[in-house]
């Protein structure tokens, strides 16, 4: 048929015997998936889920998000209150939002839960605080600590780090 071409058909190659009269595919170069754990399952957390872990950063060890973007409070939040850095200001500094969950790693002094923003999303506080990330920065960098003397990372230790 012009135009159109037949959808490729797996192909296995040669079959191989092994002791016992068990016929198997041979394996191909690139095509295998390599070892396998031998006992327990990876598990992911499930969608929406933040996980949480202590990073080493220019300044020590911080509290960041898994793909190393640190974390900071806001100095005009209130434990346990409503965040307070909204509109243009949640341009530069986003909510960090969803479920959090400590990295499988990690051991914090303090806990995890989440607030109701004004907007009506959801999130993370740390030991009450709500968190947030500054937009643009790279990962481990801490270029928004002290920030107009309002923006601070949350300062933890290697020992958080569980071994």
């Amino acid at each position: 048929m012009a135009g159109s071409s037949a959808p490729a058909q797996a192909t296995s190659g040669p079959a191989t015997t092994k002791a016992g009269g068990i016929s198997s595919p041979k394996p191909r170069p690139g095509h295998t998936a390599g070892p396998q754990p031998s006992s327990g399952a990876v598990v992911f957390p499930p969608v929406g889920t933040t996980v949480m872990v202590v990073q080493k950063s220019s300044i020590g060890y911080v509290l960041a998000e898994a793909n190393g973007q640190v974390v900071y409070t806001y100095s005009k939040d209130t434990k346990g209150g409503t965040p307070t850095c909204t509109g243009s200001c949640a341009t530069t500094w986003p909510a960090v939002t969803g479920t959090p969950k400590a990295g499988p790693a990690d051991s914090f002094p303090g806990t995890f839960a989440v607030v109701k923003g004004a907007d009506g999303v959801e999130q993370i506080t740390y030991n009450g605080m709500p968190l947030y990330r500054f937009a643009g920065a790279k990962p481990l960098t801490v270029a928004g600590n002290g920030l107009d003397g309002e923006w601070h990372v949350i300062k933890l230790s290697a020992s958080d780090i569980s071994s």
